[in-house]
């Protein structure tokens, strides 16, 4: 396959051939492991990183066959994936949440910063947002973060974590009303105002 025809492929295309010649799903991880590398580093540390995200991808790789070609894009997929298995590293979390709160340092290296983050401004990263979100019962978190640090849609988000639209907004809600409460008098509502419009 060309360049240009790879660049044009999308994501079921390069599932659908793995099934037959597994190589192909490499062009997957070529794709998607920067962004959920990234997701996956700012939510655990650069730990517990490296092995989420190669477990993430191990997994899509064993249930490739499953996935729903009907579906061209594998994002959200990938980050249901990576946000089930960051369930067991529930305690790392929160410890990284509360060192974000103490040292206002994002463990999000360089490596990650040449795409610049509009949906979370500087003040909102600092760590009165990090104690909320720390104090943020998981699932209203894993959708928050969702849209506000990966600009997943509505409908991406609920695909990733399995539930319906209404429980995605209803989580936003409910985490708004939190940060609200949580973080008066400091302007984070942008964030995770609107749903991210995707072309």
């Amino acid at each position: 396959m060309s360049e240009t025809s790879r660049a044009e492929a999308d994501d079921a295309s390069f599932i659908g051939r793995s099934r037959h010649e597994p190589e192909a799903f490499a062009e997957i991880f070529r794709r998607h492991a920067p962004d959920i590398k990234r997701y996956v580093t700012r939510r655990l540390g650069g730990d517990a990183a490296e092995d989420v995200v190669a477990e993430t991808f191990l997994t899509a790789f064993r249930r490739r066959h499953a996935y729903d070609l009907a579906r061209p894009n594998a994002r959200p997929w990938l980050y249901g994936i990576a946000t089930n298995l960051m369930g067991r590293h529930v305690r790392a979390e929160v410890r990284q949440l509360r060192a974000l709160r103490r040292t206002g340092v994002d463990p999000v290296t360089a490596a990650f910063t040449d795409r610049s983050d509009e949906r979370l401004t500087a003040e909102a990263s600092g760590p009165r947002l990090a104690a909320a979100l720390a104090a943020m019962p998981k699932g209203r978190r894993d959708a928050l973060l969702l849209v506000a640090w990966e600009g997943l849609s509505y409908p991406e988000v609920a695909q990733a974590l399995g539930v319906r639209v209404g429980t995605v907004r209803s989580r936003l809600n409910r985490a708004r009303a939190q940060l609200r409460r949580e973080l008066a008098g400091t302007d984070v509502m942008a964030i995770v105002s609107e749903e991210p419009v995707h072309e």
